[in-house]
């Protein structure tokens, strides 16, 4: 009888640091790419978009007893700067006016972010440190990351949902001539 058997998803810190790697790997490929940066660069915004959903919807409000209000208010407020930037590039094409300038930028904060998130006190550490069951809450992850993977794909991209910020409407002005 063969085994059927899914193997173990792996833990919530595991799974977020994987995609932690995987964004930054896209980021290096789009930044040396020649052609085909429309492609990476949408495949960066799905998984920023689906990686942000799973930490606000499940890894977040689990981690909220364990960790310091400061750093998932950051974080939260992190989220929402990216997927300005996010709903911005998935909007646009190369062929834009600043198009890699916002690309790069997202890059930036996304390094920023990860850092503070994966640093000795960051939020990785606290949750490890706390009763938190990380293996259970990386099944979920898991299970909710498959799905949202799977209507991303086939629906596109939602309108971002911002947790921190109000959608202040912005006047758009003409670019300035450097």
């Amino acid at each position: 009888m063969a085994n059927t058997k899914k193997s173990p998803a792996p833990d919530a810190i595991a799974l977020l640091k994987a995609d932690h790697r995987k964004v930054e790997e896209l980021f290096e490929k789009y930044e040396n790419a020649k052609g085909k940066k429309a492609d990476i660069a949408q495949q960066i915004c799905l998984e920023l978009t689906v990686h942000a959903t799973i930490e606000e919807e499940i890894f977040y409000p689990a981690c909220k007893e364990a960790v310091e209000d400061d750093k998932l208010d950051e974080a939260y407020v992190e989220h929402d700067g990216a997927k300005q930037l996010i709903a911005e590039i998935s909007a646009g094409t190369p062929a834009d006016e600043f198009y890699d300038a916002k690309v790069k930028v997202l890059s930036e904060e996304i390094k920023h972010h990860v850092k503070e998130e994966e640093m000795r006190d960051g939020i990785f550490a606290q949750a490890k440190a706390s009763e938190l069951d990380l293996d259970a809450l990386g099944e979920q992850m898991a299970a909710r990351k498959e799905e949202l993977m799977a209507q991303f794909k086939s629906q596109g991209l939602p309108v971002p949902t911002t947790r921190s910020m109000k959608g202040i409407a912005l006047k758009v002005g003409e670019p300035v001539d450097a």
